[in-house]
């Protein structure tokens, strides 16, 4: 019996987690590529064969989530795991009858199959959607145990963003830990907490400057001056998403937790309606729109 050939939806994170725990070292599953979507810059890659283990001596392809009809019609897939979140319910069926149209099976992974295994107790932090304050969480969890004489230890998926060999374990107990790590500054503004970059803030700043590179030419900073003292800014207003509408619920400090979803949904239909009366003024009744400065 052949192998059954797989396609791994994912967004660089859960996507590559199943396939570790659960594809890797089967004889009777093919993992034939990665989709990507959510997150810039990962398609067009590969899953370097160093993680993807010996049956994969030239890795894994990731390609865009675009590109899924290309891949059933070029060599053709069994089957599709969707391994990514901060969607709805509406979506995740729309890419379910997407996958049922082009001859392929659709799955959803379980807990069970997919968790790691430890010789220790576990707290498991966990939520629907990015945003929701596991960070938050897992330090106040961690802080109640170190209280007790405990010696916590968190453990996440890395954040694929740079070189995906070279990343496949990060240890953080440090600044300098970041800095090593090349930290990028979404994964920052993530992390740091606004008491801490206040405090630390010349240290954070150093690790930022020492960990950053870019390929846009020095040369390019007048032109790009220009391009900006030429905007005209009559035209741009800034929208305000907030409390309650956007925040709908509180953390446990009482703070509001933004929902990203309701955010995307607003943009979306705000963009495709912002040019008639009706459309900003749908607008203007859920957001408070303050004019450009």
């Amino acid at each position: 019996m052949s192998a059954r050939r797989i396609v791994i939806m994912g967004a660089a994170g859960r996507d590559f987690h199943n396939f570790n725990v659960v594809f890797r070292d089967r004889d009777d599953a093919r993992v034939v590529a990665f989709t990507a979507t959510q997150i810039p810059d990962i398609a067009d890659r590969r899953y370097p064969a160093v993680l993807a283990g010996p049956r994969y001596p030239d890795g894994i392809p990731i390609v865009a989530e675009e590109r899924l009809e290309e891949l059933a019609a070029s060599g053709g897939f069994d089957e599709a795991v969707f391994s990514y979140s901060d969607v709805s319910h509406q979506h995740v069926m729309e890419q379910a009858s997407r996958i049922l149209a082009l001859g392929a099976d659709f799955r959803l992974l379980g807990a069970d199959p997919t968790m790691l295994r430890s010789k220790h107790p576990v707290v498991a932090v966990c939520a629907v959607r990015t945003g929701s304050g596991k960070s938050q969480t897992t330090r106040r969890v961690a802080g109640a145990l170190k209280e007790i004489g405990r010696r916590p230890v968190v453990v996440r998926h890395p954040m694929p963003y740079g070189e995906l060999a070279a990343q496949r374990v990060q240890r953080f107990a440090t600044l300098e830990d970041m800095r090593r790590q090349r930290c990028t500054l979404r994964a920052l503004a993530a992390e740091v907490e606004p008491v801490t970059l206040a405090l630390r803030f010349p240290q954070i700043a150093r690790a930022v400057r020492e960990s950053t590179t870019t390929n846009l030419p020095l040369s390019f900073l007048p032109d790009l001056i220009d391009y900006a003292a030429a905007l005209d800014y009559g035209d741009i207003a800034a929208v305000v998403f907030g409390y309650p509408y956007y925040a709908p619920e509180l953390d446990f400090r009482n703070l509001p937790m933004v929902d990203p979803e309701r955010i995307r949904w607003k943009v979306q239909s705000a963009l495709a309606a912002v040019e008639t009366a009706a459309g900003a003024a749908d607008l203007a009744e859920e957001c408070e729109v303050l004019p450009a400065r």
